[in-house]
């Protein structure tokens, strides 16, 4: 027995004095063997090795070509073995998915397993494998997609990022915002105008291959603050089952790096943007102004102030023209079925280049709840407070109750805001005419001073007459 345990001890001993020799030659293979000769080593000997090694390898890319865009083709690979490798596999990952109890496991980096097509060993089978499994690998995969997608909230991040063995530019969340155009306070019919232009983009693929277009729409929301332009893209995501992208244009350093992060997002979702009129001087960039006029709008617009602070912050060079490309340039074509939203508490400070349709194909105004039953302007925010029970004792009549107190204080403050007003007017329109009233008393004394001078005037040249008359009568008569 003993014999046994030091034999096997021997052999270990010799394995790890093997492994080391092996590791010292390919150490010293790449320190002192120039890259080019290496790479002429490494040829001929995957050409000796392919004389007897039995396997095909087939390669699939997660960034073919140039690496730009990632490949469809792995992402369905990847999304089949996570689904059908479990019961193979010895590493596994485990996740949980929302509102769900069980964990989900999938097959971890790095991890190998052997599949079964319709009971064939898939090792030993090429022709197989090349005309029927790969196929039906990627059917299945886009399939797994549909049935167990899990819908995610992305953000842009100011660097590429490594998740396991994958490189992207966005991080993300599960999408769980529980907003819905059932629960948007909104006008019934332009709530059912919405709901039906979202719906009719998101069957018009054919429609947009026909008439030549990229399989894309924009919308514009814009209105003051509080009104539900959030919530509102929230609620688009839901209808249509779509990704959010959150694009925050100062993390962005160029215009190559937001083309990049276009490439980056995937089909069925919803790319935004909001406050565009808070991101970048993109309203700036076609006009100059002079610092001096410049500093005075500053002072007075706290908007603009905020701009070129976050400016400043950011330092990103992404100009109008960039973003222009990125909305309908050659570059939109990359990707199909988007949507792309812009937010706006100000239109009016916009380059009407960004928002003419064709761009921003729709413009939805949100603007407060002014129901005739109100009598006041309140925001959907404020309707939403006052509708939310405070307290387990609160029902629905407590919260309706809560709303009509809110409403009627609005309405009292909106009035004695309108009387302030109304007094600030009739005092500024006193002060105007008693202005106006000194101005004509000033025009009436300089009237009449210029009509003294003129008197005096004309007395003067009257004196110089008479003396000159009298002066030739004297002379004549002498």
């Amino acid at each position: 027995m003993m014999t046994t345990m030091m034999g096997g001890g021997e052999k270990l001993t010799q394995l790890g004095s093997a492994v080391a020799a092996i590791m010292f030659i390919w150490a010293m293979f790449k320190q002192y063997f120039p890259p080019e000769l290496q790479g002429h080593i490494e040829q001929y000997t995957h050409k000796l090795i392919s004389y007897v090694y039995p396997f095909i390898h087939i390669t699939f890319h997660e960034y073919p070509g140039d690496g730009f865009e990632r490949s469809k083709a792995y992402a369905a690979i990847e999304r089949y073995l996570s689904t059908n490798s479990t019961n193979r596999a010895k590493r596994l990952k485990a996740d949980m998915v929302r509102d769900s109890k069980a964990i989900i496991l999938s097959m971890d980096d790095y991890e190998e397993i052997t599949d079964e097509y319709k009971g064939i060993k898939l090792w030993k089978h090429r022709e197989t494998i090349t005309k029927n499994y790969l196929n039906y690998v990627l059917e299945e995969g886009k399939a797994i997609e549909v049935k167990a997608r899990q819908r995610k909230l992305y953000t842009n991040s100011r660097s590429e990022q490594w998740v396991g063995s994958r490189r992207t530019m966005w991080s993300h969340v599960v999408f769980e915002h529980p907003s819905t155009f059932d629960t948007l306070a909104l006008e019934p019919n332009k709530k059912k105008e919405i709901i039906n232009d979202l719906k009719t983009f998101s069957k018009a693929k054919d429609y947009y291959k026909k008439i030549g277009k990229a399989w894309k729409r924009g919308y514009l929301l814009y209105g003051p603050p509080g009104t539900g332009k959030s919530t509102m893209i929230a609620a688009m995501a839901n209808l249509l089952e779509y990704d959010v992208y959150d694009l925050e244009l100062t993390a962005v350093k160029d215009n190559t790096e937001l083309r990049k992060l276009l490439i980056d997002t995937s089909s069925k979702s919803i790319i935004v943007i909001e406050d565009i009129d808070c991101s970048l001087d993109l309203t700036g960039q076609r006009k100059k102004k002079e610092e001096k006029d410049e500093k005075k709008d500053e002072e007075k617009d706290p908007v603009k102030k905020k701009m070129k602070d976050d400016r400043e912050e950011s330092n990103s060079k992404v100009t109008l023209s960039g973003l222009l490309n990125f909305i309908d340039g050659l570059w939109s074509a990359c990707g199909s079925e988007r949507i792309i939203v812009f937010t706006t508490n100000y239109l009016e400070k916009l380059d009407p280049a960004l928002i003419r349709r064709g761009r921003m194909d729709k413009h939805i105004e949100l603007s407060y709840c002014s129901f005739e039953a109100f009598k006041t302007k309140t925001t959907p925010a404020d309707v939403a407070e006052n509708l939310m029970p405070k307290s387990a004792e609160e029902d629905a009549d407590a919260c309706l109750e809560n709303l009509i107190k809110a409403i009627e204080a609005a309405k009292e403050e909106a009035r004695l805001k309108a009387e302030e007003e109304e007094k600030l007017k009739a005092e500024k329109e006193e002060k105007e005419k008693e202005e106006k009233e000194k101005e004509k008393e000033k025009e009436k004394e300089k009237e009449k001073e210029e009509k003294s001078a003129e008197e005096v005037e004309e007395k003067k040249n009257s004196s110089q007459r008479s003396e000159r008359k009298w002066g030739h009568h004297l002379r004549r008569d002498c």
